[in-house]
């Protein structure tokens, strides 16, 4: 029996794939970037996301872009508040609140354990090229 769930699975791992391989490993760092940009200033949901792809992650859909956001205000990571300010339509404008900075507090301290043990690695790793040849015994 095929199961309809581990088809899509599958399609959106080759997807995935076709891509570049990035789109999971970009997925973890939506929360902190944004977090990280809320906390040097206020922004509207669409120039969020617009913002995004200048830290080099990949482009989200719209819709589950502002769905993001919507469960990191349930968590209580950001608040919201209509602008009513400008012309035109009011508009969400995202902020980080105390939770949301101590969920990137967080995050750069693993990041930084992280870099040491990237660290360490690349001083310990010689590449190919660089290795003198192994004597056969």
């Amino acid at each position: 029996m095929v199961d309809v769930h581990d088809e899509k699975r599958k399609d959106e791992h080759d997807d995935d794939s076709r891509a570049g391989g990035n789109d999971s490993w970009s997925k973890n760092w939506y929360i902190p970037m944004i977090l990280l940009m809320l906390r040097e200033w206020n922004s509207y949901g669409y120039e969020l996301m617009e913002k995004m792809t200048n830290f080099g992650l990949n482009a989200m859909n719209p819709g589950t872009f502002y769905r993001m956001l919507r469960q990191m205000e349930k968590d209580g990571f950001v608040q919201s508040s209509w602008d009513t300010s400008e012309t035109g339509p009011a508009r969400r404008v995202y902020s980080i609140t105390s939770a949301g900075e101590t969920y990137l507090k967080y995050w750069a301290e693993s990041l930084n354990q992280y870099q040491r043990m990237m660290n360490t690695f690349f001083q310990l790793y010689t590449p190919p090229s660089q290795r003198p040849e192994k004597e056969d015994k």
